[in-house]
């Protein structure tokens, strides 16, 4: 009887020389899967279900996780207006747990003994596929050549050249990893702590140069309207704002981090909805939450995008967090609007029905309608009492 390993399959190099080895040199019948977040037409993934084919999958699975990526992840990444390091949408680390999750349900389906990645040894995607597979599938074998091998990219191509198998081995300048919630681009400038990207290199040119204004409707935190349309699923808005704001070439920037292996690292991304939508969120909430709501907010979802990019999506303490995150946005309802340029966007205003910024209730550095002189004389007294106390204790002459 012949054994089974579920591989999850991108079409590169990598995963390319994983159907070789392990059907050829280790006997297994493999089960491909690619997991679309986002980032394959069509075409794209007929093209790659060939490829697998050509190889010598025993089957090929496409899954389409999309809706389930945003449901499970990007949701509350937008709740917490998640920007690793100040700077970064967790575009491909958020991912990757999609990706892993959908993998361990269809070695679950196909009853496979073992599940393959092509991860190498020295990147953060190695410890977030294998860690969903230790908790999900136990017991279920891990192979990966090209870690375990500590094998080059001149070996893969050796190999699969002796094979017989013909693709593109001309390695890109760039590598591009494209999902719903940005692509992120690597190079030779992002392998020193010096250096931008070139125009060039950023799949998505500059095409648009007017500037345009565009409005976001949110309903509970959720993007569901993008100027006069709405739409069946925060995926479609998503979509549908990135073909507006990608031509403007916003949300391009480097990242600086720290690698789940205790190492730094840069990596270049373009991300212009995840941006516009995260800063206009963001700009909502400050409208329509309290000043206690948004503290704790920050603080939350600080530790939730780390922890989510450390592979940590199943820990419980993650769907804690989810439900806080969730229950503070039942009054993030109302339209942002962003006038978009070439290379940047400026929020310019919201409108809600929750906004706290209320005439009636008094205008900041002007009138005031909630009290009176008097109340506030009385409190600004109260409210630095104890300051008060502990200088007069602090700076009487002891004897």
């Amino acid at each position: 009887m012949s054994k089974k390993v579920v591989l999850g399959f991108s079409g590169g190099l990598d995963t390319s020389y994983c159907v070789k080895y392990l059907t050829e040199e280790k006997g297994y019948e493999v089960y491909s899967v690619i997991v679309n977040t986002g980032g394959f037409t069509d075409a794209e993934l007929q093209e790659i279900e060939k490829r697998a084919y050509s190889l010598g999958v025993k089957s090929h699975k496409t899954v389409n996780a999309v809706r389930s990526y945003y449901d499970k992840v990007i949701k509350y990444l937008v709740f917490g207006n998640v920007l690793k390091n100040n700077t970064y949408p967790l575009s491909v680390s958020a991912e990757r747990m999609s990706q892993a999750l959908a993998i361990a349900e269809y070695v679950k389906e196909t009853g496979a003994t073992a599940v393959a990645h092509g991860s190498t040894g020295a990147g953060n995607d190695q410890v977030r596929f294998d860690m969903i597979f230790h908790i999900m599938i136990p017991g279920v074998e891990i192979i990966t050549p090209i870690r375990d091998l500590k094998l080059s990219r001149e070996q893969e191509i050796d190999y699969l050249k002796s094979k017989g198998v013909q693709m593109n081995f001309e390695k890109a300048m760039y590598s591009i990893n494209k999902g719903i919630w940005g692509t992120s681009v690597g190079g030779k400038e992002t392998l020193t702590s010096n250096g931008m990207l070139p125009e060039e290199a950023f799949p998505t040119q500059l095409t648009k140069h007017d500037p345009e204004q565009v409005s976001l409707k949110f309903e509970k935190g959720e993007l569901v309207g993008v100027n006069d349309k709405t739409f069946g699923h925060p995926t479609e808005a998503i979509q549908y704002l990135q073909s507006i704001a990608g031509p403007f070439a916003i949300g391009r920037d480097i990242h600086v981090g720290d690698t789940i292996i205790g190492i730094k690292g840069r990596v270049g991304f373009e991300a212009a909805a995840p941006m516009v939508i995260l800063k206009a969120h963001h700009a909502l909430e400050k409208h329509v939450l309290t000043k206690w709501q948004l503290s704790w907010k920050d603080q939350l979802a600080q530790f939730y995008g780390n922890w989510l990019h450390e592979g940590q999506i199943l820990d419980p303490v993650m769907r804690d967090i989810e439900a806080y995150l969730e229950s503070s946005q039942q009054q993030v309802t109302g339209q942002v609007f962003v006038t978009l340029l070439p290379y940047r966007f400026q929020v310019t205003g919201i409108e809600s029905p929750y906004d706290l910024m209320s005439s009636k209730f008094g205008k900041y550095g002007e009138m005031n309608s909630g009290w009176t002189g008097e109340d506030v004389r009385g409190f600004s007294k109260i409210f630095g009492n104890q300051t008060m106390i502990w200088h007069q204790v602090n700076t009487e002459p002891k004897a």
